[in-house]
């Protein structure tokens, strides 16, 4: 994923130790380039077309059907390899769809990033999907039994506005710090903390 930098990456992990510092809580920052392949919708939509093409050419053609079935073989194969165009490929899923695969994906990370193993179960995952342009936070169970899922909402909302500006870095430094806040109010931090989660971005390519 080329779409931040070195120095950037380096900011958001300063910006999780910054956070850390002052809970007891772990915060884990992941971005991810996609959620799936979307492979499937796309080739239904050329499925589709092709589906659809004999009955225009029967309705303006007097062709042999051999003819016909030809010509929808080929607008099959020709949508089959205009979906390879990422661009194209992902604006033919619909919205929804791909916010439910976004969405999976970040529940994914919470069992992967072994966030549910934390004492007290005090971890904070700030996930991102940039083909989706989708941004979720989710709160393990110890913050969830003290913090309104409300409470995220604006922090997601912010990082989402930040990253279809483009501002992908500041936008999770601006979520790190907003997420700390609310750490730290809720689980200050204790004599023995432990760094029990990595301190830096997670990239998914």
């Amino acid at each position: 994923m080329h779409i931040l930098s070195k120095r950037e990456r380096t900011r958001i992990s300063r910006a999780i130790e910054k956070a850390e510092a002052r809970t007891s809580g772990e915060i884990v920052a992941v971005i991810s380039d996609s959620s799936d392949d979307y492979m499937f919708i796309p080739l239904l939509w050329a499925a589709l077309l092709a589906l659809f093409a004999p009955v225009l050419m029967f309705a303006l053609t007097t062709w042999p059907a051999l003819h016909v079935y030809a010509v929808q073989l080929g607008v099959f194969v020709a949508g089959a390899l205009a979906v390879q165009w990422w661009p194209l490929r992902i604006a033919l899923v619909p919205r929804a769809v791909k916010r439910a695969r976004a969405h999976r994906h970040a529940m994914g990370q919470v069992l992967a990033r072994n966030l549910h193993t934390t004492k007290g179960r005090t971890g904070v995952l700030i996930f991102v999907s940039m083909a989706e342009r989708f941004a979720e936070v989710i709160a393990d169970e110890g913050i969830y039994r003290k913090v309104s899922p409300a409470i995220w909402d604006d922090v997601v909302a912010r990082l989402g506005a930040d990253i279809a500006r483009g501002e992908v870095a500041d936008g999770f430094i601006e979520a790190i710090s907003q997420c700390g806040g609310v750490l730290a109010e809720h689980f200050p931090p204790g004599s023995t903390d432990a760094n029990e989660l990595p301190n830096r971005l997670i990239v998914l390519e």
